[in-house]
Parts: C-alpha cells; sequence; structure tokens
C-alpha cells in the first residue's frame, strides 16, 4: 500500500490520546508531524515516543497557528499536499485513504461529518448545521459540513491564499477565500471514533463564534476586493491575496 506523504496533527494537552493517533497514522503516512501548541502536559513526549516528528509552541498560540506551523514545516519540505487531523482521536486515521483518493483534482477536502450529525448532542448538531449553512452561503458552495477538521489541503491553496487567523476560525476562513478564489473545493463522507467532540474539544461557543463570524466575513471581503487597515488584520504577511486573480471555474461543491 502506498502512504500518503505527510499529516500534521495540532495538539493541545492531548498527551492520553495522541500517541494512539500518532500510531495509527503512521501506517498510512510517511512524515507525521505533531505541532505541540504549549501543551502544560507531556503532549511533546508522547507523540515523540509514539513516532512522530514534534513541533513546539511555547505558549498556546491556537489551532490556527498550530495548523500554519505544521504547512511551514510540511511544504518546505516539498510536499504538495497534507493532511489534517486531531489529536483526542475522533478523526480515524483509517479514513486517510478515502480523503486522499477524493483530493485528486482537489485543492482543498473536507472530512464531512454529516451522515453522523444525528448522533451528536441536539445543541451541537443545530450548531454544526447553522454554521455549515451560513458559511457554506458566504463561501458561494454547496456543503454539508465545513467545521471538520479532517482535510487535505494543497500546496498552491495555502501559498496564494494563507492562513493568518490563530484560532479555529482559520479553518471556515480558508474555505471562503478558497471558494470565492476559484480553487477545487469538495467534501468526503468520513467515519469518526465518535461523533459528539464537547468532552475532548477545547472550542469556546460564544468567543470563538464571534471569532469564527468575523474571519469568515473578512475572508468574503478580501476576496470581493477590499483590503483592511493594517491594524485590522489578523496577521497581514501571512495573507496573499493582493493583486490576485480568481480561478476561473475551478469551485466544485
Amino acid at each position: 500500500m502506498t502512504r500518503w506523504p505527510a499529516a500534521v496533527i495540532p495538539a493541545y494537552r492531548a498527551a492520553p490520546t495522541v500517541g494512539r493517533v500518532v500510531r495509527a497514522t503512521l501506517p498510512l503516512v510517511e512524515d507525521v508531524v505533531v505541532v505541540d501548541d504549549g501543551s502544560d502536559d507531556t503532549t511533546a513526549e508522547v507523540a515523540a515516543e509514539a513516532g512522530a516528528r514534534v513541533l513546539r509552541h511555547s505558549k498556546n498560540l491556537g489551532k490556527g497557528r498550530a495548523l500554519r506551523t505544521g504547512f511551514d514545516d510540511l511544504f518546505g519540505r516539498g510536499h504538495e499536499r497534507v493532511i489534517t487531523l486531531d489529536a483526542d482521536g475522533q478523526h480515524l486515521p483509517g479514513e486517510i485513504p478515502n480523503l486522499a483518493r477524493a483530493a485528486a483534482g482537489a485543492h482543498l477536502v473536507v472530512g464531512s461529518r454529516d451522515h453522523l450529525f444525528a448522533e451528536m448532542s441536539v445543541v451541537r448538531r443545530l450548531s454544526n448545521r447553522w454554521s455549515t449553512t451560513l458559511i457554506a452561503a458566504v463561501a458561494g458552495l454547496s456543503l454539508s459540513d465545513v467545521q471538520s477538521g479532517f482535510r487535505v489541503y494543497a500546496r498552491e491553496l495555502i501559498e496564494t491564499v494563507g492562513f493568518p487567523e490563530p484560532r479555529f476560525e482559520a479553518e471556515s476562513a480558508v474555505i471562503v477565500r478558497a471558494a470565492r478564489l476559484g480553487f477545487v473545493v469538495c467534501e468526503s463522507p468520513v467515519r469518526l471514533g465518535f461523533a459528539d467532540g464537547r468532552t475532548t474539544s477545547h472550542y469556546r461557543p460564544v468567543i470563538d463564534s464571534l471569532r469564527i463570524a468575523a474571519a469568515v466575513t473578512r475572508a468574503r471581503l478580501e476576496t470581493a476586493g477590499w483590503e483592511p487597515e493594517r491594524s485590522s488584520r489578523p496577521d497581514r504577511g501571512a495573507t496573499k491575496l493582493a493583486g490576485m486573480q480568481r480561478r476561473p471555474n475551478a469551485t466544485r461543491g
């Protein structure tokens, strides 16, 4: 079996689970990187012992920053596509071949959990459906799940649009930028280790939802040609939209 070239696993206080995720990923992926986002437990040590290459933040910077650290490393080593999966065990490494197949010709593949929404709590199910409907509309796409972090990213996409937001909002904003600029965005259904991840997630419902709304709005305005003031952009150096032309007829839902 041919192994997928590269994967990044952002991790924060994930010592109880990250080793198991790494060990299940290594038979399927050649280069597995765990980014320890400032954990105050043994996340980094457990990941390294399991066989991952470990990159560490000295303090907690957020999931977006952890992913970007992984992208900088893996794309810098010449990989063209990178799988992302979480460290808590919700994303099953056994689903990587399915995402890899869907990645042929795509710049961003989202591992959809839509068929498992019924297994989630009422609040989480409604939240996922509401956010997916709104963000997909802003992006101009037909998607069933925009919040899943089980994904494939193409180097061309990240090098073009950047990954500027620091926390959970990065994964929503990149969909808008990708779709509105004509990159190929698609989804593929995936199985999960468990459907409702509230007990292991570091997502803060109020503040992170507001951050997502702001980031998605900003991403849509940017792709429409609006240039924000320097002080209002989260990381100006990481967003590379200035002067960029839309890719014609490339996006598919």
